[in-house]
């Protein structure tokens, strides 16, 4: 299996291009699907405070004897209405992350959603490069955020996040919002990337593009995803599907077939709008 490529980071450091996700995972399979997927040869694990599946995450990290320097561990903060967001609030919070997937660093860790309307992401986010400068986050970066709250934070702080986690899949393209991070030089980083399995795959221009290639449809999303830059946390359970979700490095998608793709933009989200969404 060919290598994963990495996707340099703002801030020196890289991410693989393809990592593995874990939300909807319970906690009690975490542990069997992150070992797969670090057998199979993912290094790059992505999780978050809310998804319940830190222990499980970090067991399976522990188990798998992969050199801790060869690993990207992502999780998020979810930065609730039910407290205030202080500064210590987020320290403790972070800590209690760490705890659970028993690491000493995490290689990013991110704002989970802006919730706008509290504005509180702006503490959030000076509180995080804190964690950057004491090197128990290696990278910083955010989830759902839009481009105000994106300028936002860089003037606060002159930090840029490096990477903003959005739903991007051939469905919701967010060429705009990419466009953006391009100009901030922040990576796009794709959750669900198949289109949370709605009838994406069985679209018939990828269903098309696969018979031709000798692919499935979710590796030819996952190919178009690499081409046009992104990286992209793909989750499943299923071994072989795991495994396929990486078998994507050795073919490449034409201009035709990546332009017949973008044309599969509907805008039409699968979550919820950063702009309103509120996290109770």
């Amino acid at each position: 299996m060919n290598p994963v490529p990495n996707v340099a980071l703002s801030d020196g450091n890289s991410i693989p291009q393809i990592g593995f996700g874990v939300w909807q995972v319970p906690d009690d399979e975490c542990f069997t699907a992150v070992t797969s997927a670090l057998t199979i040869g993912y290094r790059s694990i992505d999780t978050a405070a809310i998804y319940g599946n830190e222990v499980g995450t970090g067991r399976a990290i522990a188990a798998a004897g992969v050199p801790r320097d060869e690993l990207f561990v992502t999780t998020k903060l979810w930065n609730s209405a039910d407290r205030p967001w202080t500064r210590d609030r987020v320290l403790a919070e972070f800590d209690t992350s760490l705890d659970r997937l028993g690491l000493d660093y995490v290689d990013l860790y991110l704002i989970h959603w802006p919730r706008p309307m509290r504005e509180d992401y702006r503490t959030i986010w000076q509180a995080f490069t804190e964690l950057q400068a004491d090197g128990r986050a290696r990278s910083i970066g955010v989830s759902n955020f839009q481009p105000a709250q994106l300028r936002t934070i860089i003037a606060d702080t002159g930090v840029a996040p490096v990477i903003n986690q959005i739903e991007v899949h051939p469905d919701f393209a967010q060429a705009e919002l990419r466009a953006v991070h391009k100009e901030l030089g922040i990576v796009t980083e794709a959750w669900s990337p198949l289109g949370q399995g709605r009838g994406l795959l069985d679209d018939p221009t990828l269903t098309r593009i696969a018979l031709e290639r000798d692919r499935t449809a979710a590796q030819v999303v996952l190919r178009w995803h690499l081409q046009i830059g992104n990286v992209a946390i793909p989750k499943s359970v299923t071994p072989h599907r795991i495994r396929q979700n990486l078998e994507i490095f050795d073919f490449e998608l034409d201009a035709a077939e990546i332009e017949a793709i973008e044309a599969l933009d509907t805008a039409n989200r699968l979550g919820g709008d950063p702009a309103t969404f509120d996290v109770g």
